[in-house]
């Protein structure tokens, strides 16, 4: 059986820019572009119409900023995964960026098979942060403190499968709970934790297992 292709949606309003890494990845097996926008709002557009697996977005757009678009996207579908691209490494963009839930957040500069692993890597589950903004992002996690013992055995559970990437939806599956009580638990842990996304919540996750 033929493996399904990685589709992406290209958000960048430089044309150029969405030229060079379409060719990029038209020519790399297992991904393909489904679609294109040069502005937020478009976006949204081709996000309801094509649904995508993955949205690379640029952080500054003529109509808004790559931040509230994340938040939108994930509002019309908390499965589709975001990925940051741009030119900005400022502490301030890139924090708000992952308190948005994005799913990675690289920069333009890097390399073309950084790109494709860490599309790769991000569907996968894993959270993609560019090795330059790792350091911003890890002293805001250290501050929210190591709250692990006070979550139930489920909890945790649930938040090894946030650190995975899994909708609310397929951690219910998993755990035979129904969704409501996942969203309810998930929540909870985010308060336990000090966070306020699941990309934070994976990034703890990650930390206080590496310090087991």
């Amino acid at each position: 059986m033929e493996q399904k292709s990685i589709r992406l949606l290209l958000v960048d309003d430089h044309s150029i820019v969405r030229w060079g890494i379409r060719s990029l990845i038209d020519r790399t097996p297992g991904l393909s572009v489904c679609g294109e926008a040069g502005s937020l709002n478009e976006a949204y557009e081709k996000v309801k119409e094509l649904q995508p697996d993955i949205v690379l977005l640029d952080i500054k757009l003529p109509d808004g900023d790559g931040t509230a678009g994340c938040r939108e996207i994930k509002k019309i579908n908390e499965a589709i995964k975001v990925i940051i691209l741009t030119a900005y490494a400022e502490d301030s963009i890139v924090l708000e960026t992952v308190k948005s839930g994005a799913d990675g957040y690289l920069l333009k500069n890097i390399e073309s098979k950084t790109i494709i692993k860490a599309i790769k890597d991000v569907i996968a589950g894993t959270s993609v942060l560019d090795a330059s903004v790792v350091g911003k992002v890890m002293n805001v996690v250290k501050r929210s403190g190591d709250s692990i013992d006070s979550l139930t055995p489920q909890e945790v559970k649930i938040l090894e499968y946030i650190s995975q990437g899994k909708t609310n939806k397929e951690i219910g599956d998993a755990l035979y709970i129904a969704e409501k009580t996942v969203r309810n638990n998930v929540s909870r842990i985010m308060k336990k934790i000090n966070v306020t996304n699941r990309t934070e919540a994976a990034i703890y996750w990650s930390r206080q297992k590496s310090l087991r």
